[in-house]
This record gives structure tokens, C-alpha cells and sequence, in this order.
């Protein structure tokens, strides 16, 4: 709801610009040309900045012309009366530049709003030119001596700056997790969970048919367990996501995942576990010396197109392993068969590259490190989500569709063909 003083100015640009559509007046400047050759010595710059201020000062007077009429002139329907002056500000490119304010005040004793000058105190989005430049990698520190373009700007101090990210962030973190999904057409949804100060931050994004990129959700936890993850995917469904389509899942291999997954999407959720997290965990057991070989045999198993024939490189890896290393072969046969998903559903070569591993998420997390780069404290409350969350869009406005997207059409077959009835859908959610 908006709030009385935010309604007063809103009618009063609504009246000004009435009053423009009206009566047009012409607004004319005059500038000595002694004044304007030294603004020029500062550069073109300079020179377009004052004049601009001094536009706004002529636009403002026009106003108060048109309002209360000429000075010094007798107005029999005079209801507003000039009331002098009092400092005000403008915003400029980010920046509060203070400015003379012309105050009006009617014949009842009220003070009259400038529409001209609530266009110019509102500017440009203030908290979104900040929130930009600190993703940038700026940091609130050298934030006004970056941006600062007029020598009396105020309001760039770290802490004004700091206030200004805080609200933006939490806005624009808000408007990602509030995204209605109803209409959203996923053939994939991938989840992974990386430590981020102390923390897991769990992240979903989804791959859309036409194989665009978007993240869904975040959330953050003590673990990567059960419980985060099962309120990531319920507040999905929430927003309108239907669980009950059947979709590929690409997972890291967490045990939390995996059961949280399964408990929402049932039968409709494909299982395919990371690769990469895979050839890390079996590799983590190994010794300088036998990792290479192993890692040339596990990349060789996963390029294989055929299901049944990388399947039987796997296996033959497996009982290698028993005589190398049995912690490496428990590792790498643990989920086996889900990490084989996208050859059982004859995923082309091509996408198979983009759906067989969580890359894409963690490709996203690393944009988010390089935002949080100029971080050096981190405190309680949504601040880790806050900025997590603004590394993720900031990584989300550089995604393009995903490799080897024209083939998804081929995915979506096998999705339909594997698709279980939806009367046992539903049947299986109200028994749980």
C-alpha cells in the first residue's frame, strides 16, 4: 500500500504533465558564455552536467509560474502564493546532487508538491544503480570516489551505499523467489549445493524446452540435508512447478537430494547423478600415481553412446578397482546405474554434455564468488542469501540456452514414453 506522501506525488506529476500537454509552455535558457567556457575547461562533461542543473532550476520555476503567476502581479484567483526557497536534491546518475527547491504554498496554509521537482528527486532508480555497479565488483568503499560526477554530490558514503545494496538485493531476491512456474516447461532441473561462507547455499535451476536457463530457488542450511532441500522443492511446487511432469533430475549424488527429489516427483523424477561429482569421489581415493589412468578409463566409460556398452565399461572399471583400491570401488559403484540416465534415454552426444552433470549450476556459482570477491565480513540474517541470490541473476543475464539444444525434442520423447500414468501420480501422492 502506498503511503499518503507517495500519492501526493504521484498527483503532482500527473498535474505537471497535464500542465505540459496543456498549455506547452516554452522553458527558455540563457547562458553567459563567460560561465559556459569555464564549465568547458573542465570538459563537455562539466558543461552538460550545469546546464542540466540549470534546466531543472528553469523547469521548476515554470511550474510555480504557471501555479501561483507572475511575481509582483495582483491575481484575484490566486490560491497559492511563492514561499520562497529551501535546499532539496535531485538524483543524478546515482548520486544525490543537492539543488534550490522553489516551495509554493496555497492560500489555506498547505505546501503544494512539485511535480518537477518529484521527477527530479526520484531520478534514476538509486538502489538499482548501486546494486549494478556492485556487481560489477565495486565495493562500497570506493563507491563515491568511482562514480562521483558533481564535486558537491552527497549520499556516497560506504554506509549510505551499504543501506542502498541491502534494500535492492532483498528485493530483487524476493521478485526471483516469488516467480510463478505455472507456465514454466522444464525438461530439467538440476540441483547442487556448494559451501559459501560457512554455510550451504542450495541452488535449482531449471532448463526450459527451448533450452533456456533460469534459476528457480535458493536456499541456505547448516548441511547439505533433507530438510533444506525438501522446503527448496515444496516451495517449487508452491509456485505453481507440477512435480508430477516427468523431467530429468541432475543431482550431485547427495543422499539428501536424492530423497527429497523422490519424495516430490516419484515415478515422473529420472534420476541422473553428476559425472563429475562421480569421477571426484572415486579419483578422492586414489593416489597421485593412479589417478590419471583411472580418470582416462571413467571419461572413456561416460563418452560411450551406447547404454549397455558404457555400462560394461563401468563394470569392468569396477572390478579393477576392487584389486587397486575397494574404497574407490564402492565409491564409483554406489549410484552407478544413475549416473548412466541420459545413455538409457539415448540422450544425443551433444545435450547428454550438458544434462550429464551439475556444471551449469556450478559454472553459475563461480560468477557468484568472483560478485562476493570484495566481501569481507559476513554477519547474520538473509545477508549471505542476499548476495548469493544477486551472483545467481547476475549469472542468469549471461546464460545461453544450453548446448545441444535443438536435440531436446528427443529427450521429451523418452520423457513421454517413461511418463507414468497420472491417475497413479496421484494415487501416490495421497497415500503419502
Amino acid at each position: 500500500m502506498k503511503k499518503p506522501y507517495q500519492i501526493d506525488a504521484q498527483r503532482a506529476v500527473k498535474q505537471l504533465e497535464a500542465m505540459a500537454a496543456e498549455g506547452n509552455p516554452a522553458v527558455q535558457m540563457v547562458l553567459p558564455m563567460a560561465e559556459m567556457v569555464g564549465w568547458l575547461r573542465e570538459g563537455v562533461g562539466a558543461l552538460i552536467r550545469q546546464a542540466g542543473l540549470r534546466v531543472m532550476e528553469l523547469l521548476m520555476e515554470e511550474e510555480v509560474r504557471e501555479r501561483v503567476g507572475e511575481r509582483s502581479q495582483p491575481r484575484p484567483d490566486r490560491t497559492a502564493n511563492r514561499w520562497g526557497k529551501e535546499r532539496g536534491f535531485c538524483v543524478v546518475m546515482g548520486q544525490k546532487v543537492p539543488i534550490e527547491r522553489p516551495r509554493v504554498r496555497t492560500t489555506e496554509d498547505q505546501e503544494v508538491r512539485l511535480g518537477s521537482y518529484e521527477m527530479f528527486h526520484r531520478g534514476e532508480p538509486l538502489t538499482e544503480t548501486v546494486w549494478e555497479k556492485l556487481m560489477l565488483g565495486l565495493s562500497t568503499r570506493k563507491y563515491g570516489q568511482a562514480v562521483r560526477e558533481f564535486a558537491e554530490a552527497y549520499g556516497l558514503e560506504k554506509s549510505a551505499i551499504s543501506e542502498h545494496f541491502i534494500e535492492a538485493s532483498r528485493e530483487k531476491l524476493k521478485a526471483m523467489m516469488e516467480r510463478r512456474l505455472e507456465k514454466v516447461q522444464l525438461c530439467a532441473l538440476l540441483i547442487d549445493a556448494t559451501p559459501f561462507a560457512g554455510q550451504q547455499m542450495v541452488a535449482a535451476l531449471g532448463i526450459s524446452q527451448d533450452g533456456r536457463k533460469t534459476i528457480l530457488g535458493l536456499r541456505q542450511g547448516a548441511t547439505e540435508n533433507a530438510t533444506v532441500v525438501g522446503e527448496l522443492l515444496g516451495d517449487l511446487m508452491n509456485r505453481g512447478l507440477d512435480f508430477s511432469e516427468s523431467r530429468l533430475y541432475v543431482l550431485d549424488g547427495g543422499k539428501a537430494l536424492l530423497a527429497a527429489v523422490k519424495k516430490h516427483g516419484g515415478e515422473a523424477a529420472l534420476i541422473q547423478r553428476c559425472q563429475v561429482h562421480k569421477r571426484r569421489n572415486v579419483l578422492d581415493h586414489l593416489t597421485e600415481a593412479q589417478r590419471p589412468v583411472v580418470a582416462k578409463k571413467l571419461n572413456a566409460a561416460y563418452a560411450l553412446e551406447d547404454y549397455a556398452t558404457a555400462k560394461q565399461a563401468l563394470d569392468t572399471l569396477h572390478r579393477e578397482l576392487m584389486e587397486l583400491n575397494p574404497s574407490a570401488a564402492r565409491s564409483l559403484g554406489e549410484g552407478l546405474e544413475e549416473t548412466l540416465t541420459v545413455h538409457r534415454l539415448h540422450v544425443p552426444p551433444q545435450l547428454r554434455k550438458s544434462l550429464a552433470s551439475t556444471n551449469v549450476i556450478e559454472s553459475a556459482f563461480s560468477i557468484v564468488e568472483q560478485v562476493c570477491a570484495n566481501v569481507k565480513r559476513w554477519h547474520g540474517g538473509d545477508q549471505r542469501e542476499r548476495w548469493v541470490g544477486s551472483g545467481l541473476l547476475v549469472a542468469e543475464k549471461q546464460f545461453r540456452r544450453v548446448q545441444g539444444h535443438k536435440q531436446i525434442p528427443v529427450l521429451l520423447r523418452e520423457l513421454e514414453a517413461l511418463a507414468p500414468s497420472k491417475p497413479e501420480v496421484v494415487k501416490r501422492r495421497k497415500a503419502s
